[in-house]
């Protein structure tokens, strides 16, 4: 084992842990833990020797045992709309996405939790990249780490970092203890310090893991659903053979009667044309929020989050277009819910919602798969 390797990433530890971590290996008090994680998250410092506040014995202590190691930047690129895109470097092979996105009065990034993603959701780019393996707290938490050094250079208020949505590449809840230590670091005070509500994680529907979360976490929820019935979810996400309707919206009402009377939980629908953009889908959307709605016993407990399709070279979906848009959410609003359409950013570099890929070493087949198809077609993996 190298030197480098022994060491511990301090990234990889929340706050219980880089207590522990203190207290056992270096022999130290717990409190010097918060030193050091002030120096981290607030300063961005990553050498040790920076930190003038903590003696020189335990500086030692820390250069021989401890290292501080964010993601390393392959390139970042803006959008003309004013989103950020990084490419981070994981492993030899392997790279991930994260954007920025800034909004009046919020910032939000969103961030990734897996090398691909193996849920196979046919409208989205990361999708077609296959799965390689999760991603560990320090990537997780590093890639926040990275944009806050960003933006900290930074003198504009509105590109100020003020949420974090868990919907970058992968499924969150299949990388689970990662994740929610991840989300820890976002909220303590002692890292980014980022209220509850404004952490969001965004599930496709792994059911037995919302109950986990609801029970061990205390952040946002929102619920990839893309369709109001079975039959029509199954085409677009393969996890709904598992994990019907039915059963998807009992845990979001479970995990609603945890959280504190007001909450809700954001449903994801993205619009495609001739697809799930009809009238009569619209009308049985709203029958099932009203439902859950009325299982909550909330009025506002779901909100729904209409997303035009971000289109990427060889899907065969292409984006619903504005009147049909606003005709869906007119009919949801007329039944009184609470509904938005997401303004599409970041798309010309490949940012936008569904289009996220990075370099994927895939273990399954489906990259080759999707690569077979795009040449059938005529399409040049470049533009994949």
């Amino acid at each position: 084992m190298t030197e480098a390797a022994a060491r511990t990433n301090l990234l990889d530890l929340d706050r219980a842990g880089l207590e522990r971590f203190f207290a056992e290996t270096l022999g130290e008090k717990r409190f010097r833990a918060h030193q050091v994680m002030k120096w981290i998250y607030h300063q961005h410092v990553t050498d040790f020797s920076q930190m003038t506040d903590v003696g020189k014995a335990l500086r030692a202590k820390l250069e021989t045992h401890a290292e501080i190691r964010p993601p390393s930047v392959q390139f970042d690129k803006p959008s003309a709309d004013g989103t950020h895109k990084w490419l981070l470097g994981m492993d030899a092979g392997n790279a991930i996405e994260t954007v920025f996105i800034p909004d009046k009065g919020r910032g939000t990034l969103c961030v990734s939790s897996q090398v691909g993603c193996g849920l196979n959701c046919q409208f989205c780019s990361t999708a077609t990249q296959g799965f390689n393996r999760n991603l560990s707290t320090a990537e997780i938490i590093g890639q926040v780490w990275v944009a806050s050094r960003h933006l900290g250079n930074r003198a504009h208020v509105h590109r100020k970092l003020t949420n974090v949505v868990m919907m970058g590449m992968g499924e969150p809840l299949l990388n689970f203890d990662n994740v929610v230590r991840a989300m820890s670091l976002m909220r303590d005070d002692l890292g980014f310090g980022l209220a509850n509500k404004r952490v969001t994680l965004s599930t496709a529907g792994l059911v037995p893991m919302i109950d986990r979360l609801g029970a061990e976490s205390d952040v946002a929820l929102a619920v990839s659903l893309h369709a109001p019935n079975d039959e029509l979810r199954t085409q677009l996400v393969p996890l709904n053979r598992k994990y019907p309707i039915a059963e998807l919206m009992a845990a979001c009402v479970r995990y609603l009667r945890q959280r504190r009377k007001g909450e809700s939980i954001t449903f994801e629908y993205t619009l495609m044309k001739g697809v799930n953009d009809d009238p009569a889908t619209a009308r049985e959307l709203a029958r099932l929020m009203r439902r859950f709605c009325n299982e909550v016993q909330y009025a506002d407990a779901a909100k729904v989050n209409l997303i035009p399709f971000n289109p990427f070279p060889g899907t065969r979906f292409e984006r619903s277009d504005e009147a049909t848009i606003r005709a869906f959410q007119k009919i949801l609003l007329d039944a009184g819910v609470l509904t938005m359409v997401r303004r599409t950013r970041g798309d010309d570099i490949d940012a936008a919602c569904g289009q996220l890929k990075g370099q994927v070493m895939d273990r399954t087949r489906r990259q080759a798969e999707f690569r077979k198809k795009l040449e059938r077609e005529g399409l040049s993996h470049e533009a994949a």
